[in-house]
């Protein structure tokens, strides 16, 4: 067994030892129901963790993580998580985080057979023929993948909104909020891309529309 593998379970004791000398009843606690009040979506990077870019304690952040933080309404993972949070959790917000340098969206344009890899970043290739007049016109190459950086994150938060549990609650309470982040390895800032959703989701409501019933998911506060 390697030396660094042993290291995890020698800095999970000190983890351990660390929270009770803060608080006896934490774990006691800990282990009590979770009531978050963010669904985070994220890149499986190892760069880029949620609750520590988010300075979360546990508990707080409910958290799903794919190559290239991905919302593909066929894929069972993350259509499960997201109805779980919504309809058992009860989330206030769900965050589609993204971050530049992502592997995931430099692959997915590199002309190369990545087998089993194909069907996944065929989604991001997707999102550049949605954008490809806009990306096209980049000149430089690392502001073109920054850009589609930022375009992923905004249409897998289209995905989102697509999914009929998130706009049934959202009729009956104006929630969940949707929100499309982008984590900047290079400064550690999460920059809040402030995606005008009530403008992309009035030209697309009569498309995606699941309830019969006039829905905007409008930028609230609370």
């Amino acid at each position: 067994m390697s030396q660094s593998y042993k290291v995890i379970f020698e800095n999970n004791k000190k983890w351990v030892e660390s929270k009770l000398a803060d608080n006896p009843e934490f774990f006691h606690d800990l282990a009590k129901t979770q009531s978050p009040d963010y669904l985070y979506i994220g890149c499986s990077d190892s760069r880029a963790t949620a609750e520590e870019l988010m300075g979360a304690k546990p508990g707080e952040v409910f958290v799903h993580r794919n190559i290239a933080n991905i919302v593909n309404t066929l894929d069972m993972s993350s259509t499960a998580v997201i109805q779980y949070a919504v309809e058992h959790l009860k989330v206030k917000h769900i965050i589609v985080c993204g971050h530049y340098n992502c592997g995931g969206v430099k692959a997915a344009m590199t002309p190369e057979d990545l087998g089993l890899l194909n069907p996944w970043l065929r989604n991001i290739r997707d999102v550049y023929r949605l954008h490809q007049s806009e990306l096209d016109s980049i000149e430089d190459e690392s502001l073109r993948y920054d850009r589609l950086v930022e375009l992923n994150v905004q249409e897998q938060c289209i995905n989102v909104i697509k999914m009929a549990c998130v706009q049934e609650r959202y009729i009956l309470e104006e929630y969940p909020v949707v929100h499309g982040w982008v984590f900047d390895l290079r400064t550690g800032k999460i920059i809040d891309l402030e995606i005008d959703f009530e403008k992309i989701l009035k030209d697309i409501q009569k498309i995606y529309n699941l309830t019969g019933s006039n829905w905007v998911m409008s930028r609230k506060t609370k």
